[in-house]
């Protein structure tokens, strides 16, 4: 933004050159304010898409939620003796049960570094792997 100086000609002349000065910063402020107002439609607009994605988001989550509590009302239901249908059976998230999941690992463990390529011998991974 400009400052308006005091012009050293006459005194229209000095009227003159303050107005049009007057005329650049306003116009400055005008599109300084134009371009503001297309930064928050564009940030607006990414807030719209991020929310929409949240709210599939969301919705997915609340019918998985769903589905479960079923399945956990439907085997609550049923007799002691009555053994689930495998192939009904949903499959769990967890490769481990919740006993096994809650067990504190301990501080030295360190995690064992096999890998199979394909090239080696299965059975001696599998063995190597177990141990």
């Amino acid at each position: 933004m400009r400052t308006i100086r005091q012009g050293s000609t006459g005194s229209k002349g000095g009227d003159n050159l303050i107005i049009q000065q007057l005329m650049e910063n306003f116009t400055a402020l005008q599109e300084s304010v134009a371009a503001s107002r297309a930064e928050q439609a564009h940030m607006g607009e990414q807030f719209r898409i991020e929310l929409d994605a949240s709210r599939v988001t969301n919705d997915e989550l609340r019918k998985t939620n769903e589905e479960l509590r079923r399945d956990l009302q439907r085997l609550g239901e049923r007799s002691s003796g009555e053994q689930i249908h495998p192939a009904r059976a949903r499959p769990r998230t967890m490769p481990f049960s919740q006993a096994i999941m809650k067990v504190m690992v301990p501080m030295n463990f360190v995690t064992p570094k096999i890998t199979f390529t394909g090239t080696e011998d299965p059975e001696a991974h599998l063995t190597a792997f177990h141990a």
